[in-house]
This record gives structure tokens, sequence and C-alpha cells, in this order.
């Protein structure tokens, strides 16, 4: 490494504290983000602590913000060593555009519907609205009959059946059977847990990784009773902290790439 020196950006402190017992370097450390420059192909992070900027060799990064598409941009223009990769992050970080990308090579590319904001629309079947790029379940709604929406707004049919998340992580797969009380579904509550990875799912999964260019992703699916597979939405930042056996992969993960010179 030319600086010896690396950033880690929205990880909490536990988990950079495994980094930095297993990275020998220069460490900047940063749960949001901060100010960078990259001037003459070399990026400058903000100091953790004081004032200035110094030059670092990679970055690892995990969070969501509200504002982080420049951020995430402005690594991928540095174009330097970024996990996961800044361009698989871009692709990924504005949720529709990453959908339509996703439905041009997923097998489970049902039918998908758009409304921008303020139109009406009146179905007889019910349908799910989702808008927005937070990635954590939120801002959807299922109706029927009619409904003006708020928000432009991709929609899609609701499908009845198992959610479940396909993850991949260095190589590592699992499948996650996801919970909830409603007809929303996350990987939060106690009772979503690993299941059997279904071969197909996986496949698709490792396809858009692939063609959207992602070291890390996670695809959401709706399983039916009578079979039939529905890809929801890619998570290019997904939870890492909420199985033990996940979260100490991913550290290890990294750790493995930030020595691999």
């Amino acid at each position: 490494m030319t600086h010896n020196r690396i950033a880690v950006i929205g990880l909490h402190e536990q988990e950079y504290e495994y980094i930095r017992q297993h990275y020998d370097g220069l460490m900047i450390w940063h749960q949001s983000i901060p100010m960078i420059k990259v001037v003459d192909g070399t990026l400058y992070v903000e100091k953790a602590q004081g004032v200035g900027m110094l030059p670092v060799d990679k970055v690892v990064y995990h969070g969501i913000f509200e504002e982080d598409l420049d951020f995430i941009s402005g690594l991928a223009l540095w174009n330097g060593p970024c996990f996961p990769n800044a361009y698989g992050m871009l692709e990924c970080r504005l949720k529709i555009p990453c959908l339509a990308k996703a439905m041009k090579y997923s097998k489970f590319n049902s039918q998908r519907g758009f409304i921008s904001k303020g139109a009406y629309i009146n179905t007889d079947t019910e349908l799910v609205a989702k808008w927005g790029n937070w990635h954590c379940g939120e801002n959807k709604h299922k109706f029927t009959g009619s409904w003006e929406s708020t928000e432009n707004s991709v929609l899609e049919p609701y499908f009845e059946g198992d959610a479940v998340r396909i993850l991949n992580i260095g190589g590592k797969s699992w499948q996650i059977k996801l919970e909830g009380e409603t007809w929303l579904k996350s990987i939060h509550p106690d009772n979503a847990q690993f299941m059997e990875i279904d071969a197909e799912l996986l496949q698709d999964t490792l396809l858009l990784k692939d063609k959207i260019g992602m070291d890390v992703i996670a695809n959401d699916y709706i399983v039916q009773k009578n079979g039939h597979k529905h890809l929801l939405e890619i998570n290019h930042i997904p939870n890492i902290t909420r199985f033990e056996e996940v979260r100490l992969h991913f550290l290890k993960t990294v750790a493995d790439w930030i020595n691999d010179d």
C-alpha cells in the first residue's frame, strides 16, 4: 500500500474493532459519511478527529444514508479499491432503476408497472406500490380499488407466499426466511431463520450479482404455494448483524480483502 492507511465507513464500533484487530496499518473510521476529495487519483478522507484530510489506499463501506449517492459516485470516480465495489453500489442505490435493470436479467421477472406522483389508479386486484430508496422495508402500500400515488412508485401484483432472502458475501451464500406479523416481511423478527437454499434462487442471485457487478448482494423473493417465484428487490447493503454467522463471515471477508495486496 502507498499510504498504509484504510478508511472504514458506516460500520458500528464492534465491527470496526474487529477490523482494527486484523489490520496493522493506519485507519480512519466514520460511522456516517465523511467529507472526501479525489485529487490526481488519490482519495483523501476527512480525519476522524481534528481538522484536515488524509490519503487512503482502500475503503470499506457499509451503510445506507439519506444523501449517500453522490458519496458513492465520488468513490466510483476515484476508481480505487473499495469493498463492496463502488460501481455495484451505484447501480443499486436507487431502487427503481436497479429493479428495471434486474428485470432484464432475472429468471423471475414478473411484470411491473409504474405510477407518477399525483396519478390515480383503479384496480380490482391487490397491488403493492413501492417508492423511495431506503431499502429498509418502508414506503410500501397494498391496496385495491381507487388510489392516488403520493410518490413516483413501482406497481407490482401482491404475491401471497413465503418471503425469502438469498444472501451472498465473499463466495458464501445463505437463504433466510423473512418473517413479520403483517404482509410486510423482513429479516429482523426473532423467528426469521436460515433455511435450505433453493438452487434456482441462488443461481438467479449470482447471475444478477455478476451482471450488475456487485461484491455483496441480498435478493428478496416471494415463493408462492404453487411454486412460482418472483424477484422483489435487490439489496446492495444487506443487514450483516442479525445473524452472528453472517456477521463473522462478513468481517473475515473484509479483513482478508484489506490484507490482500
